[in-house]
């Protein structure tokens, strides 16, 4: 890339310490000089021979060896010698010797010094220049030069070859050239390949390299650019006469693949595939049957895929045909299309109503045969006797038998939908029969269908007698639960009765009127205690006939029925000894009270002692009821409260007896002075 004062091109041979094959450098230089123009050629040669890393013989070799090579071109010979090793006096002599026989002027030079003969933005910074330059990406480009125009001329020979063979029109010439109708290589790729290396030429004719520093491309790459144009127009016109060869010979070709392959789907579609689906009618009688159906046609359906691939093909080629706008095919072009669209679509529709007619038939078996589970399910929970442990698995057994019931109804719905769905296409079918007559296919199936459907509704009717018959039953056994748990409820209640009557009815009243309303109050308790009991026993006897309608046991009627009347017996005794404790207490009150609120200045109102006598005998009789507890029929004792409880009360009793004693004495008062008087 660098030049010299006289605008020559400068060479570098650079050499090392390893053995140099003059042979290899030879040709090497050649080639060099094959590169640049004759107009750069007649400005000469400027060589730098690197010997800073070689020996002296291997040095003056080369130099000679460019006197054969390149005498004519070579204007001057600059050896760059290492600062050391050899003998400036012999060497200098040497070549002084020889000056006359080289033709070319020799000089020995340091790196540092070699600016005095070339300008330093000419030499490599190996020289101690500023001139870019990278050997391998020179190296790189060129072989891509070379490569592009050693494979676009060898392209532009076949191209030519074959547009001119196809240009003498007859159809031997046609048939010879079409053995190797196509390149050795890629003409897109060859074409891709120059514009590229075209592209790299021109970019860096203008643009600066790495940093910016202006560099001026070698006077090779300038020569490389209008060869690779020239060759990229060339190719470039006959690729595109190409491409229109190809072009009708593929039109002509593709047609009559076209007219050839309609023919055989449209032979194949009416011949062997409407054969395969005339003998496709059955629906099958279960889901097994039905799959198998479904796979046998499935692999028709695969077997016509195959062909409708070849007709979406076949479609798009002559659409590409059509939309080219050749007259003179578009009238055969729009038949095929025609015939071969009509054959397609009867045989595509025939295909999709024999699959939708199958999927039907298999849903409406598999409908059927859940429905058929559901009911078998149904029927063994009802032949299994009811064994419920209370009322509330009675309730949710009841609840899933109505689910159940419920299910089957729905199911029985979806058979009759699905089944009529069904039918409706099998009465569709004559008319994909292409004048085959089905009626004898179809029946079969129409009471395949119709069979199944009454035998589901007859097995569903018999399947909700029974549930009628288990409902009632499970309902009268809820009732019995609910009246036994009501029975054992009412005994609960007439316990607690009983245990409020022993600890909370203690007080006797602190008068005769507050006892009587005590008493009044005791006999609505009693009142209450007395309808819990009549509840209890009319629960016990439905129970009992509930137990003989089921025709079973009662589990807990035996134990509730003598607890009833033990605790009413036990609430009877207690509330008759409350009662007399009341009554007794009331006229212990009273008559206390009519004697403690007379005058005493009426002493003839107690003449009678008796009376004082008699309500102390009540008092005390009433003071000995409380100590003494209610005894049952078992033995068992109970007291009224707690001893606390009884004796507040006995020390109310012994107060008023007090005022009752206390009273009697005042009035025996008088009836003792008198006398003394």
């Amino acid at each position: 890339g660098g030049k010299d004062r006289r605008s020559g091109l400068i060479l570098t041979i650079p050499l090392c310490l390893e053995q140099t094959s003059m042979d290899e450098l030879s040709v090497t230089l050649d080639y060099l000089l094959s590169i640049p123009s004759e107009k750069c050629k007649a400005r000469g040669f400027t060589v730098i021979v690197d010997g800073r890393k070689s020996q002296w013989n291997v040095v003056k070799t080369v130099v000679l060896m460019l006197q054969n090579v390149v005498p004519a071109e070579v204007s001057l010979v600059c050896v760059v010698k290492p600062d050391e090793f050899w003998d400036k006096k012999v060497t200098h002599f040497c070549f002084w010797k020889e000056k006359d026989r080289l033709g070319f002027e020799v000089i020995l030079v340091s790196a540092n010094k070699l600016t005095r003969y070339i300008e330093p933005c000419q030499l490599t910074e190996d020289f101690g220049g500023t001139l870019t330059y990278d050997h391998m990406d020179w190296l790189n480009k060129r072989l891509v030069f070379e490569k592009f125009t050693k494979e676009s001329t060898s392209l532009l020979d076949e191209l030519a070859l074959i547009n001119n063979g196809s240009d003498k029109g007859t159809q031997e010439k046609e048939r010879s050239v079409d053995l190797n109708f196509l390149p050795s290589v890629d003409p897109e790729m060859v074409l891709q390949t120059g514009h590229e290396l075209l592209s790299e030429l021109q970019q860096r004719r203008f643009n600066g390299s790495d940093g910016g520093v202006s560099w001026s491309p070698m006077d090779d790459e300038l020569l490389a650019q209008p060869q690779v144009m020239k060759l990229l127009d060339s190719l470039r016109e006959q690729y595109t006469r190409y491409q229109e060869v190809c072009r009708q010979r593929s039109k002509r070709t593709q047609l009559e693949e076209i007219q050839q392959k309609v023919m055989q789907v449209v032979n194949w579609l009416e011949g062997p595939g409407s054969e395969q689906l005339r003998t496709q009618w059955g629906i099958g009688d279960s889901i097994r049957a039905s799959q198998a159906l479904q796979q046998k046609h499935e692999e028709i359906e695969s077997q016509h895929s195959e062909w409708f691939a070849v007709y979406v093909e076949l479609n798009q080629q002559i659409a590409a045909l059509l939309n080219a706008g050749d007259e003179e095919d578009l009238v055969e072009l729009k038949a095929l299309q025609q015939q071969l669209s009509d054959v397609c679509y009867r045989q595509a529709s025939q295909l999709e109503f024999r699959q939708n007619l199958l999927q039907a038939a298999l849903e409406f078996h598999s409908v059927a045969q859940d429905l058929s589970q559901q009911l078998d399910g149904l029927l063994g929970m009802l032949c299994v006797d009811v064994a419920p442990a209370d009322g509330a698995s009675i309730q949710q057994t009841l609840k899933l038998l109505e689910e159940k019931l419920k299910s089957v109804d729905l199911g029985l719905q979806g058979l009759r939908e699905k089944g009529q769905s069904l039918l409706d296409q099998i009465s569709n079918q004559a008319s994909w029969a292409y004048g085959k007559d089905v009626t004898i296919e179809n029946k079969e199936n129409v009471d395949h269908i119709q069979g199944v459907m009454e035998d589901m509704q007859l097995r569903k009717q018999r399947c909700e007698d029974m549930v009628d018959v288990r409902r009632l039953k499970m309902l009268q056994m809820v009732q019995l639960f609910k009246c036994e748990e009501d029975a054992a409820q009412a005994v609960e209640w007439l316990s607690e009765l009983l245990d409020a009557l022993l600890k909370t009815h203690i007080r006797l009243g602190d008068d005769s009127q507050e006892t009587k309303v005590l008493l009044e109050k005791h006999r609505k308790f009693v009142d209450v205690a007395q309808s819990t009991y009549d509840y209890g026993r009319q629960l016990l006897q439905a129970t009992v006939v509930l137990c003989q309608s089921l025709r079973c046991t009662s589990r807990s009627s035996g134990d509730t029925l003598p607890r009833l009347n033990r605790v009413w017996k036990q609430f009877t005794l207690t509330s008759e000894e409350r009662v007399q404790r009341l009554e007794t207490a009331v006229a212990f009150h009273s008559s206390a009270e009519k004697i403690l609120q007379e005058c005493p200045e009426q002493p003839e109102a107690f003449n009678e002692m008796e009376q004082f006598d008699e309500i102390e005998a009540v008092g005390k009789s009433l003071l000995d009821r409380l100590t003494v507890p209610v005894v049952y029929p078992d033995g068992s004792e109970q007291y009224f409260g707690s001893p606390s409880d009884m004796a507040s009360a006995a020390e109310h009793i012994r107060e008023k007896m007090k005022l009752v004693s206390l009273k009697k004495q005042q009035l025996r008062q008088p009836e003792v002075a008198t006398p003394e008087s």
